[in-house]
């Protein structure tokens, strides 16, 4: 069975943005030192927006050219260790300015791509399509979209096709949230992975010109739920976010899983990382060919690499781990 390790590179969305190095520098070089350790290469989908964005802003505050570097230069580092980068859009970057201190966020009719007329979605997807391609000197083919709001497909599938966009890993099946900036709805999505599709991204059809490798999904209890939470109080030092930044808002969501069974995604994310065995041994028993998780370096705590350590080391002679930019 294949497997995919793939990390949204970003910082957060909410009231604080968090820091570049405690975000996306630090706990990266801890996720490419499992990689080498491991020799199991990683996908890393950038969300290239919040480079645009710096570089939009550095002429009028020079400061923030250390943090571009910085990122840049993990990025090449990234693919100089055999890893992947691929295509991850945020569009609410568009709106977002800096005040000479922090960023200021604001997610109101921009966070999803649907959220913008057509011809802004176009020029939003060619923009950052083509500035990530440029950083990198290669030319990405997979998108994930930014809080997993690929839907409608539709408004994409013209400009996807021309700019040679064929993979997408932003569903998860079972998901879904419609909920403040929030929206998309994964009940009817294919069990099966990968599958084609055309304009839908829950409708397979052989024939599509399009490929989702869907991020692998769970049914998780609200024990689970309690669990994370409880452990983040009881023993905040190893179940800490590395990350220093505040979630954008999910109105109701803790209310839900605490309550209630949910689907969520097959994550390496914090106390989620305990599941990391679980649903790849159950994967196996079940023969499919390729499972998807997806994590972000923002949201690694000493807990969740501890066990992606165990994780690849009881796996990676038991699966072949692949990344994007392997795929043709």
């Amino acid at each position: 069975m294949n497997v995919f390790l793939t990390f949204d590179y970003e910082l957060f969305f909410g009231a604080e943005t968090g820091t570049v190095e405690k975000c996306m520098l630090e706990p990266t070089r801890e996720l490419l030192s499992l990689a080498r350790k491991h020799q199991t290469p990683m996908t890393f989908f950038v969300d290239i927006g919040y480079l645009i964005c710096l570089e939009k802003w550095i002429p009028a505050y020079p400061k923030l050219q250390r943090d571009h570097d910085l990122v840049t230069e993990q990025m090449e580092l990234i693919l100089e260790q055999g890893s992947a980068i691929q295509l991850h859009i945020h569009p609410h970057w568009e709106k977002s300015v800096y005040d000479g201190q922090k960023w200021i966020i604001d997610t109101t009719n921009c966070y999803k791509l649907s959220d913008f007329p057509m011809p802004e979605i176009e020029r939003i997807v060619r923009t950052y399509k083509q500035r990530l391609d440029e950083i990198t000197g290669q030319k990405s083919h997979s998108f994930r979209a930014g809080g997993w709001c690929i839907q409608p497909f539709n408004l994409l599938e013209q400009v996807f096709s021309e700019l040679g966009l064929t993979y997408d890993s932003s569903v998860f099946p079972g998901g879904h949230f419609e909920a403040g900036a929030y929206a998309f709805d994964f009940r009817n999505a294919p069990r099966t992975n990968p599958y084609r599709f055309q304009s839908d991204v829950c409708i397979a059809d052989p024939q599509g010109e399009f490929t989702e490798y869907a991020i692998g999904s769970y049914r998780y209890s609200p024990l689970f739920y309690w669990r994370l939470y409880g452990f983040g109080k009881i023993n905040p030092k190893t179940h800490r976010m590395w990350g220093d930044g505040i979630f954008l808002s999910q109105p109701g969501r803790k209310q839900q899983v605490l309550t209630h069974f949910t689907w969520n995604h097959a994550s390496t994310d914090g106390y989620y990382a305990s599941k990391l065995a679980a649903i790849t041994r159950r994967a196996l028993r079940k023969g499919e060919s390729d499972l998807v998780f997806i994590g972000h370096p923002k949201g690694n705590t000493l807990y969740s690499i501890r066990m992606l350590d165990k994780y690849l080391d009881r796996f990676k002679n038991r699966c072949t781990f692949l990344t994007f930019g392997q795929l043709p």
